[in-house]
């Protein structure tokens, strides 16, 4: 009898969550439920699976609405019928047109409209009006049973109950972008647009049984056959499972000459195991739709990192999917797939931000719009946005929103209001919000995509789908991600940079030369990492110095141990502890001393679990992944759980270990498997750490003008200008004749790119660029007539001393320019074949001041091209430098730094401090901690020069200044004088 609920994917609409829907209905006895969420499918394999856990008769269709206006409902017969109406979806949002206002008829669709729409008479086989308990009346006048068949009921259920009508009324407001007081009856549903017993509904309709017959039929019409988590994913690369198996084997043998010298037992026995495994679990054509996407890649000459636990694979190492020997790093090809393995494994494939679309549009055309799709998301209400979205709509000024979003929910003050905020918000926390894109996920299907999704167009403007991966593996369809990453967007330029500004090639893949260079174990050593991929956080860097890393398994182990909540479980404090005391390590058993000595003795990866669970207790790897991933939370599987630890129990009898080692093991197998990460993923982000160190290494200019191009690094980009200038660069400000879109750099001298100058249009940049392939500007009319710059753009640039080719002043060149465009306003500037001479002027002697450079600098770019430490208004007497901090352990200092970043951290008393990261006056990095005391007394007033006492603290090698006091300090005016510190930051 229910053909039209929604769920709360109908986005800023509905209010049950898809389970809740069923459990409702459920309860109420009903046998057969219709999901119909406007203008999508999202939630529909969720849906799907809920009612045939609870024995009811999923029915699937769609709402279709043009805004507030419902068209029709949507109704699948069958599963042809779902695909067409995805279909149907998918063509007009991603076209953004109007949907028709009276679809194309198709034998496997219902189309329902409502009451008084079209006339019985003119309506098509599977055409039908739907009846809603209110318009009953209507029907005294309409001769229903000359059409029988032609009527269904459509009770909509989009709500719980009144409390959720309202919340109902405020997600439309939310919607609209209006007042709450402002919505009309067509902007909402109707208040009685929830479920009632189905005993009352057909009551309702008492007079007209041959409505609730054909409602009756048109559930019993429509079934969905499709069958969960099997495989739905594209079958075949070459066309045959023995094609695909068969140019696998191949490729795979091709692939081992090229990667190793030598053969050994242990790698033809490894290499048999996995080829096995693959083709008995269908991976085949998997494996080859990777590699096929690598080729490409390759042949296009893009960088990228194969990662994940992919990486665990020796098939995907021949075939150059991965970096990663995993021969060489001990690792487990059961971490990425293994008999047992309930959720799908994926490839993750780091590409350049440039590169990644090209590489998206060749999978989209190497196998079809009909089969691909990008991997949609959705994003959810949480407390700070609800509490915005809630006090728009509800009319609640702004200071008054920004207090409520401060305050802890318990601190809202007693106001009615503000109470409805707290009553509503707690409703809405979590719902969908609107629909997302995932990272990088991308979906390749054997039938058509439509037939498990619609699909959106974001802006990307690549298809992609409504359902998320949760979906996707409810439904068989595994991802591959393909995602961008900004580190290798550093490597691809600084090779360009190099090639051009020096003449050499850089072979990028020696990787396992790189490791072995002792002036890049030297950088790694002093943590001289800035700009370097994983490896150049103030975190990453102190641990760095703390295990004095200098070779490849100490810094995939950092790569490992850095992740949040590793170091507040204790695991990174105790594996530095046993780093440098490894005759202190005491082992649990010979057994696991055997296992963990390369760790001390701790479980640093998920490897190193499945290695114990292994070696030490015997379970096969299987069994031993299962473990990991039910310790970590990721295994749902309870029967088989508990077989798993009772042969864990069992074999360690068996071994004649004593059953209080036999439980200590287990205890931290459970201790350390929800911290733990993939040495595979370490170790493949490590690989590229150590080619962005190589090229840090002997080509530091190059490197750091490729970082500040690429954007998107740990730091702002006037620290990597500082870095640039540490590396011997002579850093100029923008010039028109010099200067490109991105910064670039000639020998060792670096000019400034436009794209810096935030209020320079692009129009204007890209003119500048384009204009001088015919020449140099030579004047500061020559760039007028040419590039036709208007007032304020040529201000600008004459301030920031884009035009100081001339030989003017600024001030200069401002009167002059100001001349000739008001001069513009009454002559038609024009590009002219035969230049007049430049009018001359006789002007004043214009005063400068010491830092007006550096001032401009500060507005037009946000930082000073200079050194920053001469603008500061302050005694720089007497100060100590981060590099003498170790002679003066435990002693009080007076520092003056520049602020860099800030982390935030809480005591176990839940109180607040920080770790603050300051350049000194020489240009290294002074590391500070806050505790909550001082910091609550003396804190953080924004970016800028900071003057602290403190005493010197040492933790494993590394020294920081612990505050006690701390002030803002001023900059100097550009005549000198004192300005508000407070209000200038650098």
């Amino acid at each position: 009898m229910f053909i039209n609920c929604k769920t709360y994917f109908s986005y800023r609409y509905g209010t049950y969550s898809t389970k809740a829907l069923v459990l409702k209905a459920a309860e109420l006895g009903i046998r057969s439920l219709g999901l119909s969420n406007i203008n999508g499918t999202p939630d529909a394999w969720d849906f799907v699976d809920f009612c045939r856990e609870q024995s009811i008769k999923p029915v699937l269709g769609t709402e279709i609405h043009n805004g507030n206006l419902f068209c029709y409902l949507l109704i699948a017969k069958n599963d042809d019928g779902l695909l067409h109406i995805n279909r149907f979806l998918s063509h007009y949002k991603t076209t953004k047109e109007n949907f028709p206002v009276r679809p194309e008829a198709n034998e496997n669709v219902y189309v329902i409209y409502h009451f008084g729409r079209i006339a019985p008479e003119e309506l098509l086989q599977n055409e039908l009006i739907g009846i809603k308990s209110s318009e009953l009346n209507k029907l005294l006048f309409v001769p229903v049973s000359k059409y029988p068949e032609k009527y269904v009921i459509r009770q909509p259920v989009t709500f719980q109950d009144k409390v959720h009508y309202n919340l109902h009324r405020l997600l439309r407001a939310i919607d609209l972008n209006t007042l709450l007081t402002k919505l009309s009856s067509t902007d909402m549903a109707a208040a009685d647009e929830m479920f009632i017993p189905e005993a009352e509904l057909m009551s309702l309709f008492r007079a007209h049984p041959a409505i609730i017959a054909r409602t009756i039929r048109l559930t019993e019409e429509c079934t969905i056959n499709t069958v969960l988590h099997t495989d739905k994913n594209k079958k075949t690369y070459t066309g045959t499972h023995d094609g695909d198996r068969s140019l696998l084997s191949k490729l795979a043998l091709e692939g081992l000459q090229r990667r190793y010298t030598k053969g050994s037992k242990e790698i033809s026995d490894r290499v048999k195991k996995e080829l096995k495994v693959i083709n008995e679990m269908n991976f085949n054509a998997y494996y080859l739709m990777v590699w096929d996407v690598i080729r490409y890649a390759r042949s296009r000459n893009f960088f990228y990192v194969g990662r994940g636990s992919g990486a665990n694979s020796i098939i995907a190492y021949a075939l150059q999917i991965t970096e990663v020997d995993p021969i060489g790093l001990d690792l487990y090809f059961e971490r990425f797939l293994n008999k047992h393995r309930t959720s799908p494994p994926d490839f993750d494939i780091d590409f350049s931000h440039t590169d990644r679309d090209e590489v998206i549009d060749y999978i989209f055309k190497r196998y079809g719009n009909e089969h691909v799709a990008l991997l949609g998301m959705y994003s959810t209400f949480q407390r700070r946005a609800i509490i915005r979205e809630l006090g728009k709509v509800l009319g609640l000024p702004k200071a008054e929103i920004d207090q409520l979003v401060r305050n802890n929910k318990s601190q809202m003050p007693d106001d009615r209001m503000q109470k409805a905020i707290q009553k509503y918000g707690t409703l809405l926390e979590s719902f969908p919000n609107h629909h997302s894109i995932h990272a990088g996920g991308m979906l390749i299907s054997e039938k058509p995509i439509f037939a498990y999704t619609a699909l959106e167009m974001p802006p990307k403007g690549f298809s992609t789908s409504q359902m998320d991966m949760f979906l996707a593996e409810k439904i068989g369809l595994f991802k591959l991600d393909i995602l961008s990453q900004r580190g290798l967007g550093h490597i691809k330029e600084t090779i360009r940079l190099v090639k051009q500004n020096k003449g050499i090639n850089i072979e990028i893949d020696r990787v396992a030369d790189f490791i072995k260079d002792e002036k890049v174990a030297s950088k790694i050593r002093t943590a001289d990492t800035i700009g370097c991929f994983y490896i150049e956080s103030p975190a990453m860097r102190q641990l760095l110095l703390k295990l004095k890393c200098d070779d490849f398994l100490t810094l995939v182990a950092a790569s490992s141990i850095i992740r949040p909540g590793v170091s507040q479980s204790g695991m990174m404090k105790q594996y530095i502890h046993n780093f440098h005391n490894p005759d202190k390590v005491k082992y649990l058993h010979p057994k696991m001393e055997e296992l963990l000595q390369e760790t001390f003795g701790v479980m640093v990866y998920q490897e190193d679990v499945i290695k114990v669970a292994h070696h030490f207790a015997g379970l096969d790897m299987a069994e031993a992944d299962i473990l990991r991933r039910a310790m970590s939370g990721k295994y749902r599987g309870q029967a088989e759980m508990e077989r798993i630890e009772l042969k864990f129990f069992f074999n360690c009898k068996d071994r004649g270990y004593p059953e209080d080692i036999s439980k200590e093991v287990w205890r931290q197998i459970a201790s350390f498997s929800g911290y733990s990460f993939s040495k595979a993923h370490s170790a493949s982000f490590a690989v590229e750490s150590y080619q962005s160190l190589y090229l840090k290494t002997y080509y530091p200019m190059e490197f750091m003008v490729a970082v500040i191009n690429n954007f998107g690094g740990f730091y702002r980009t006037q620290f990597y200008f500082h870095e640039l200038k540490r590396a011997g660069a002579k850093v100029h400000a923008p010039c028109v004749n010099r200067s490109e879109i991105y910064t670039c750099i000639s020998g060792e001298d670096v000019f400034t790119g436009f794209v810096h100058i935030e209020k320079l249009t692009n129009t204007l940049i890209q003119k500048i660029v384009s204009e001088r392939e015919n020449g140099l500007y030579i004047s500061l009319n020559d760039f007028i007539e040419r590039t036709q710059a208007g007032l304020e753009q040529l201000n600008i640039l004459i301030r920031i001393g884009a035009l100081r080719f001339t030989g003017m002043n600024k001030k200069e060149l401002l009167w002059k320019a100001n001349f000739f465009q008001k001069r513009a306003h009454d002559y038609v500037t024009t590009s002219v074949l035969f230049h007049e001479p430049e009018m001359e002027f006789l002007l004043p002697d214009f005063e400068n001041y010491p830092f007006d450079d550096a001032f401009d600098e500060i507005e037009i770019l946000g930082y000073p091209l200079g050194n920053s430490f001469d603008l500061i208004d302050d005694d720089l007497r007497g100060l100590t430098f981060a590099k003498d901090l170790a002679g003066q352990l435990g002693k009080p200092v007076n520092v003056i730094g520049q602020l860099v970043t800030i982390k935030d951290s809480w005591t176990l008393k839940n109180d607040r401090m920080a770790f603050g990261t300051f350049l000194d006056q020489a240009g290294d990095w002074l590391d500070t901690v806050h505790w909550p005391q001082n910091l609550l007394k003396f804190p953080f007033l924004g970016s800028g020069f900071y003057k602290m006492q403190g005493k010197v603290m040492e933790d494993f090698g590394v020294f920081a200044v612990e505050v006690t006091h701390m002030k803002k300090i001023g900059l100097k005016n550009r005549d000198f004088k004192t300005v508000n510190h407070a209000d200038n930051a650098v």
